[in-house]
């Protein structure tokens, strides 16, 4: 945060450092985020407030750029993810990777070794210092910068990139707080550059069905959908050398959503969200904190390493949104409890119903697509369901998936990134643009502050500043 004493900020960066998802941290605090009782700092006191638009700054929201025929990528952090995203976006046919950087320099020089022997180039390297990463951001022949890093590092390496003339990608989620939505929202603004969210569950070839048909009025009027982050994710918050030695700090400090948008994103291109249609308050409730506890204690992980830590973060956070037209949204974050993995991906209209996790479909009037079903009080059965996904697969992912078949979580970070990457080299806005980052990552903060304000309604703020009235609705991509 701009508003944060640099030394402050200085420290824990050099504790989190370039780690990307794969180096060992251990005992991170965060001046720069938490007051003295844990909750968010924030420079403005009602963090709802919708912030005017700086002179000179103009919307990005439709931003196009000169097509180019091979567009250059860096990435900063390679850890585990940041090698996914790597052979990723090599994999698409028209990026070059010209800058490689890592705290770990060595782990960067095993990357920029892969690239020299794939493709004959070796991309540039950086790494062995806090700051390697800035000096990146500052080489000429780079188009897209990948921020894959851990979440306290985004905001500050999002708007360097910008200022310097790049596009930032990023990983998810975006920002941590509502000063951080705006920093990257008037850097994009201000430079005219794109700041991407890499959400790759809004490229699922279950979300992009549901998308699909949302578009083509299988729904009818939407009203209501149901979204979540549930993974049991406590052997990753323990183990050494991986996102969970930072990952596990923020449910020392954060009761709330600490994790939104794989959830929360593709609903919200579902029902236009800013696109004719805005979140306008919600209110959050947290479960008493518990699982995480309960794991420390009885299976003592990493030798009792961690004995005498105190979470606060409750093991399911619900939330309800209300958007401007009425609509409601539940998300549901939780890593902690012994159950299956689900982001729910429910959506319900006048028309249908989907429930996902297992894919579940209703329809009112089943005889209107040919289908076996005589009513809409039982789900379609497995043949009718696989001749509505025949019918309604968004082009996309038809076009991609054989391509994606050796990609991450089943494809669709493949998809992500060549579908982000095209809309580069065609010069025309991304699917997901800044205004959708900080919405969607702003679920943190909010809902942190209505738990801690005992549940009562949050405002959202509008990122777009009244411009989701008049933007176009999200259209059908193709490759």
């Amino acid at each position: 945060m701009k508003n944060a004493p640099e030394n402050s900020r200085r420290n824990f960066l050099k504790a989190t450092a370039l780690a990307g998802l794969g180096l060992g941290l251990s005992g991170i605090t965060s001046p720069s985020l938490y007051g003295a009782r844990g909750d968010l700092h924030s420079s403005v006191r009602d963090i709802s407030l919708t912030r005017p638009r700086p002179s000179g700054q103009r919307p990005v929201y439709n931003l196009t750029t000169k097509p180019i025929d091979r567009v250059r990528v860096a990435f900063i952090g390679m850890g585990g993810r940041g090698n996914t995203l790597l052979n990723d976006v090599l994999n698409t046919g028209f990026c070059d990777v010209t800058a490689v950087c890592d705290l770990v320099k060595s782990r960067a020089e095993k990357a920029a070794t892969k690239i020299q022997n794939k493709f004959g180039k070796t991309p540039k390297v950086y790494g062995g210092s806090e700051n390697a990463w800035e000096k990146l951001t500052e080489q000429d022949d780079i188009d897209v910068v990948y921020i894959v890093t851990p979440w306290e590092w985004h905001a500050t390496m999002c708007v360097k990139a910008m200022d310097n003339g790049k596009h930032a990608f990023v990983e998810v989620s975006a920002v941590v707080t509502i000063d951080e939505c705006w920093d990257i929202v008037n850097a994009s603004e201000r430079n005219q550059k794109h700041c991407v969210l890499l959400e790759n569950c809004c490229y699922g070839p279950s979300e992009l069905f549901v998308l699909n048909m949302a578009r083509n009025g299988v729904f009818g009027e939407l009203t209501h959908a149901e979204c979540a982050y549930i993974h049991d994710l406590r052997g990753v918050l323990f183990h050494l050398g991986s996102e969970g030695d930072w990952r596990r700090e923020y449910h020392k400090k954060l009761d709330g959503n600490l994790y939104p948008t794989h959830g929360l994103g593709p609903v919200c291109q579902y029902m236009d969200i800013g696109r004719g249609d805005q979140l306008k308050y919600l209110v959050s409730v947290s479960s008493l904190e518990s699982g995480l506890t309960k794991t420390l204690k009885e299976r003592k992980p990493n030798n009792g390493k961690h004995t005498g830590e105190k979470y606060i973060c409750g093991d399911m956070n619900t939330s309800i949104i209300k958007t401007e037209k009425g609509r409601t949204i539940m998300i549901q974050h939780d890593v902690i409890s012994p159950r299956p993995y689900s982001r729910i991906n429910a959506l319900s209209g006048t028309g249908a119903t989907f429930f996902d996790y297992p894919a579940r479909l209703a329809l009112d009037k089943p005889g209107d697509y040919g289908l076996s079903a005589k009513s809409s009080h039982s789900w379609l059965n497995d043949s009718d369901l696989k001749a509505m996904r025949e019918k309604f697969q968004h082009p996309l992912w038809k076009q991609l998936q054989e391509r994606a078949k050796h990609s991450g979580h089943g494809g669709m970070d493949f998809v992500t990134s060549y579908r982000l990457l095209d809309c580069i080299r065609q010069g025309i806005t991304p699917d997901i643009t800044v205004y959708d980052a900080a919405l969607w990552s702003s679920i943190i903060e909010l809902s942190v502050k209505s738990v801690a304000s005992g549940s009562t309604p949050i405002a959202v703020p509008d990122f777009t500043r009244g411009d989701w009235k008049s933007i176009k609705q999200l259209g059908i991509a193709t490759a």
